[in-house]
């Protein structure tokens, strides 16, 4: 079980992630589109007054259960621990045990 306050930081970051998604993407256009130094410049400013949480390369998958963040599943949204339990008391549909 992760402690409850990463747990928090992410819930979070995904909230900061959405709300700046947008104001992000319109700023890193007009950087992409100007030429002129000064106006980069001013752009550059304005992303670095946005916070750095709100960027998507900061987020961490978390296990819903147990909010572990590695062994993650992406396709089930949990931990390869939680995914083993669930899996052996059928509560995955089409998941079973491999034996050959």
């Amino acid at each position: 079980m992760a402690k409850k306050s990463m747990i928090q930081r992410e819930i979070k970051r995904t909230k900061l992630i959405n709300k700046y998604q947008i104001k992000r993407t319109e700023i890193k256009n007009l950087l992409n589109s100007t030429n002129n130094f000064n106006e980069i410049i001013k752009l550059q400013k304005l992303l670095q007054k946005i916070p750095r949480n709100s960027m998507s390369c900061r987020h961490r998958n978390r296990c819903w259960m147990t909010g572990r963040s590695r062994g993650f599943y992406r396709d089930f949204g949990i931990s390869r621990h939680v995914l083993r339990e669930m899996s052996h008391e059928c509560l995955l549909p089409g998941v079973k045990k491999a034996s050959w």
